[in-house]
């Protein structure tokens, strides 16, 4: 097979939850772990933070790769979804795996594709700790996908843990409480092993006390202890959480015996799109009109993009907005602005929720909007109401922003 063989051959074959939703989602490592025995389990070939949390993990695990890649070190980063090229997700040093790697891996593997049946997220693990120990990379930088404890990166033995804070999303999956979402976060937690929590919350601090105290594992609180503030170029004020987080998670790095200078630190978060290729993050488009996207998707994440909305300086308010299936619209829609023009639109996954239901929920908020089939369609129509002064965000869902941006791609080519 070629590459687009290939990669067709993942999408179709393969349980996908970025398509497909909850049906995709596999509650044990059994599959993981019969990959990993068969590749001789590439997770013990490299040092590594793993990375977990409700929102800002990706963020997160991008800064702290950009930093370990600053200070000269050969970096891997693992993270999900991917916006427009599958490859995204697996990178080293900022450049995506070769096309000839995928092809080489998916060949290699077909006879234990055939017999384990893995789920499209097992076998992309499998292939990034594959690559990162052939490739002997120093460090890597591994988000989780879902959950934690049942998450398929979860066969790692880090040198530190993340966990960036708890919200209710996937709670259909991982629980209908904020401790029973901690308790499936906090099973990335590892014997005698750190882990820093990026933002203390009363009402699960004493689920991660307990795992932690289990497995004899220090605890490090972010908000809780001083560390320098740094400037980016992620912006969004969101992005101040994540970077206390990072500081944190680098300090306790550098006190394990890791090389990291201060001016590491400072030019690698300055850096983090040049050094990684993170997109859609509060990325600016265009100016007049200023259009913004975001991939931030649930209520926690959908309520501090509201906050940098009130930060800008706009005529008016145009949303390019659309969401997945297996959430409560309502719990979204009801932190939106409602002096704003909207354009409900249809993402091109499967699990994409069709705009005209969107349109139905988000009545019930005073939400005011036109109904499109598709991202370009609503955002054309943005574009050509806006007027110089205004403002257009995309966003509500990561799909919508891989719809636009790859289609921003193609148009500049």
């Amino acid at each position: 097979m070629n590459y687009r063989e290939t990669l067709d051959f993942l999408f179709a074959q393969l349980p996908m939850y970025q398509r497909i939703g909850a049906a995709a989602y596999k509650k044990d490592l059994t599959n993981t772990l019969a990959l990993s025995e068969r590749l001789q389990h590439p997770e013990e070939g490299f040092r590594s933070v793993h990375i977990a949390g409700t929102n800002g993990k990706g963020s997160t695990s991008h800064m702290i790769a950009s930093i370990l890649q600053t200070a000269g070190y050969k970096v891997g980063l693992y993270t999900s979804p991917h916006l427009i090229d599958f490859r995204e997700r697996i990178r080293i040093n900022g450049e995506m795996i070769p096309e000839e790697n995928v092809i080489r891996f998916v060949a290699a593997m077909s006879d234990a594709i055939q017999e384990i049946k893995p789920s499209f997220f097992e076998i992309t693990v499998a292939m990034a700790f594959d690559y990162f120990r052939n490739e002997q990379v120093d460090w890597a930088v591994i988000e989780t996908g879902l959950g934690g404890r049942l998450d398929s990166t979860n066969i790692l033995h880090p040198d530190l843990c993340v966990i960036t804070n708890i919200g209710m999303d996937h709670s259909d999956m991982l629980g209908d409480t904020l401790q029973k979402i901690a308790f499936e976060k906090a099973g990335i937690i590892k014997y005698n092993t750190p882990v820093v929590i990026g933002e203390k919350q009363p009402e699960v601090l004493p689920v991660f006390d307990k795992v932690a105290d289990e497995k004899r594992a220090e605890i490090i609180l972010a908000d809780s202890e001083y560390y320098p503030s740094y400037d980016s170029d992620l912006k969004g004020i969101y992005q101040k959480k994540n970077i206390q987080t990072v500081a944190a998670a680098i300090n306790q790095l550098k006190e394990s015996g890791v090389e990291i200078q201060e001016s590491d630190i400072k030019n690698g978060l300055l850096n983090v799109t040049k050094n990684t290729g993170l997109h859609g993050r509060w990325e600016r488009l265009q100016n007049d009109p200023k259009v913004i996207c975001d991939t931030g998707h649930n209520a926690e994440g959908i309520e501090q993009i509201v906050r940098a909305l009130r930060l800008e300086k706009f005529e008016k308010l145009h949303m390019v907005f659309g969401q997945v299936t297996g959430k409560d619209p309502q719990r979204v829609l009801k932190l939106l602005p409602v002096d704003a023009q909207y354009y409900f639109c249809t993402s091109s996954v499967p699990r994409a929720l069709p705009a005209a239901e969107l349109e139905i929920s988000a009545r019930h908020e005073n939400l005011v909007g036109e109904v499109f089939n598709d991202v370009i369609s609503a955002y054309t129509k943005a574009l050509e109401n806006a007027g110089k002064d205004d403002l257009i965000f995309v966003g509500g869902s990561t799909f919508v922003v891989a719809d636009l941006l790859a289609w921003r791609q193609t148009q500049s080519i």
